[in-house]
Parts: C-alpha cells; sequence; structure tokens
C-alpha cells in the first residue's frame, strides 16, 4: 500500500529531494516549498522507499496534494 506525502498548504516546489528508488527515513526532508516566502520542509510521513514523484521544481501545488509516494 502506498504512503502518501502530501502538502500542508498551497506552495511552490522549491526543491525535489529524493530520487524513485531512494530509502527515506521518517521525518527526513523529501520536498521544500515555498509558501507565503517561507521556505518549509515536507518530511516523510515513515520509513520507505521513494516509488513515484509526482512534482517537479517550479511547480505550484494546493493544500493536500499528493507530492511523493512511498512503498
Amino acid at each position: 500500500m502506498a504512503i502518501e506525502i502530501t502538502a500542508p498548504m498551497v506552495g511552490k516546489v522549491v526543491n525535489v529531494m529524493v530520487e524513485v528508488g531512494q530509502q527515506v527515513s521518517e521525518d527526513e526532508p523529501v520536498v521544500m516549498l515555498e509558501a507565503m516566502k517561507v521556505e518549509m520542509p515536507v518530511v516523510a510521513v515513515e520509513d520507505g522507499k521513494v516509488s513515484k514523484i509526482h512534482v517537479k521544481e517550479g511547480d505550484t501545488v494546493d493544500g493536500e496534494a499528493v507530492l511523493v509516494e512511498l512503498e
């Protein structure tokens, strides 16, 4: 079952910090978002392997948009 990492709010993707196939640990930053001129890391909600990346640098995302999936 896929684990979805979602955007906490509307923002712009500044940096995608992972690649498909990469192992990540809980609380490890996976995407950097900019919202209201403040950069904030979006972190993995649990340990897993990156299976899909739904965004790229420069994308604008809505709150709750799926950014990355883990398996």
